[in-house]
C-alpha cells in the first residue's frame, strides 16, 4: 500500500515519534511506501510531499516539532481545496491517509472520510481535550514543563512576598493548568470550565498574605474567563478553524490582583515553550504506540476511526465520537485541586 501521513494544527512534542513508528511498521512489517505531506492538509492541496523511509527518520524519536511541517490549513475553506486534495490522492496513488492532529485537524479528517477518503486519525494536542482517549501525546511534556516553571516561580516569589501569575496553554479546557497547578503547589488555579470571581480570588490571596504566608502562585489557563461583568474582557477573534485567538489573560489577572490587593504581582506567560523541545519518556512511548496502532488500523480497514488510549490499551474509536465534544477536567480532579486553594 501507499500511505500518506500529515501533521496538522500546532506543533507538539511526540509528532516525530508517531511518524517514525508509522514508517517503521509500514516499511518493515507491511512492505508499504509512506509519503509525508508537508504542512498539514496544505500539502495535499498543493501536492507537496516527500517519501519517508526508516533511514530518513533515524534520530527523530527525541526531536520536538515535526519534520514534515504543520499548518492550520482547512481545505474546505479554500476555493476548490477539497477537490485538490482528491486530485493529489489520485495522482500519487495514495491508498490511505493518517492524519495526526487535534480537534480542528480531526474534524477536517472526518469530513474527508464522509466524502470517501480512507483516513485514520491520531489524537495530538497538549491540551488533552480530545474525547474518547485517556491521554493525548504532548500533554505530559507540557505539564512537566509548566510544573518546572512553577517550581522556579516559588523561589522568586518567596524572596519578594510577591504574587506570581503563570499563564499556561488551555484554550477550552484546564487540564494543563490543573495538573501543573496541583503538582507545583499553586495557591489558585483558573480554568475555562469554571468562570472565576476575581474579587473572591483577591480576597483569598489577601487573607493568605496577612496570615504571614508568602509566595502565592496563581496558575491561569489561557482560555480562563471571569464571571461576566467582574473584570474587563477584550472582544473575541477567531482563526480559520473557528478557534478563539487567545492570550493576555495572565496580564489582565495580574493587573487586577495588584490593583485590588496592593501586593506586587508579576506574570509569566509560558506560551510556546510548553509544546516545543524534547518530549518526555511517556510521550515518546505513547506516540510510538499511536503510530503503530494507526498503521495497523489502515491494514485492518478501520477507516473513519481514531486510535486512542483506554485502560492502557491502544484501541480505535469512531472519529464521529472523538470530535463530537471536547473533554474537560473531571469534577473529581477539580475538587482535588480546590482542597489546596487559599
Amino acid at each position: 500500500m501507499k500511505i500518506g501521513v500529515l501533521t496538522g494544527g500546532g506543533d507538539c512534542p511526540g509528532l516525530n515519534a508517531v511518524i517514525r513508528a508509522v514508517v517503521r511498521k509500514a516499511e518493515r512489517h507491511y512492505g508499504d511506501e509512506v509519503l509525508g505531506f508537508h504542512n498539514g492538509w496544505r500539502g495535499l492541496v498543493e501536492n507537496q510531499f516527500e517519501p519517508l523511509t526508516v533511514e530518513d527518520l533515524r534520530g527523530t524519536l527525541p526531536r520536538g516539532g515535526t519534520v514534515i511541517g504543520t499548518s492550520r490549513t482547512n481545505p474546505f475553506l479554500l476555493e476548490g481545496g477539497a477537490d485538490l486534495v482528491f486530485e493529489t490522492i489520485e495522482k500519487n496513488g495514495v491508498d490511505a491517509v493518517i492524519s495526526i492532529g487535534g480537534e480542528g485537524t480531526l474534524s477536517c479528517t472526518l469530513e474527508f472520510h464522509k466524502r470517501g477518503l480512507n483516513v485514520i486519525g491520531v489524537p495530538k494536542t497538549i491540551d488533552n481535550d480530545i474525547a474518547c482517549t485517556e491521554r493525548t501525546f504532548g500533554f505530559d511534556t507540557a505539564v512537566t514543563i509548566a510544573t518546572e516553571a512553577i517550581d522556579r516561580l516559588h523561589t522568586t516569589a518567596e524572596s519578594h512576598d510577591r504574587i506570581m501569575v503563570a499563564e499556561v496553554m488551555g484554550r477550552h479546557v484546564g487540564h494543563i493548568a490543573t495538573w501543573a497547578g496541583i503538582a507545583g503547589g499553586a495557591t489558585r488555579i483558573l480554568v475555562p470550565e469554571e468562570p472565576f470571581d476575581i474579587d473572591e480570588v483577591c480576597a483569598s490571596l489577601t487573607r493568605r498574605h496577612k496570615a504571614g504566608r508568602f509566595a502565592s502562585i496563581v496558575v491561569v489557563a489561557e482560555g480562563a474567563k471571569p464571571v461576566a461583568g467582574t473584570m474587563p474582557q477584550p472582544e473575541d477573534t477567531f482563526d480559520e478553524f473557528g478557534h478563539i485567538r487567545l492570550g493576555g489573560i495572565g496580564d489582565r489577572v495580574a493587573n487586577e490582583i495588584e490593583k485590588r490587593t496592593g501586593y506586587e504581582t508579576r506574570v509569566t506567560v509560558l506560551g510556546h515553550v510548553q509544546r516545543g523541545g524534547t518530549p518526555t519518556a511517556f510521550d515518546r512511548v505513547l506516540s510510538t504506540r499511536y503510530g503503530l496502532g494507526a498503521i495497523d488500523a489502515v491494514h485492518n480497514g478501520e477507516y473513519g476511526s481514531m486510535v486512542a488510549l483506554r485502560s492502557e490499551e491502544i484501541i480505535t474509536v469512531p472519529l464521529t465520537d472523538a470530535v463530537a465534544d471536547l473533554k474537560g477536567i473531571t469534577p473529581e480532579l477539580w475538587e482535588a485541586a480546590k482542597q489546596f486553594f487559599a
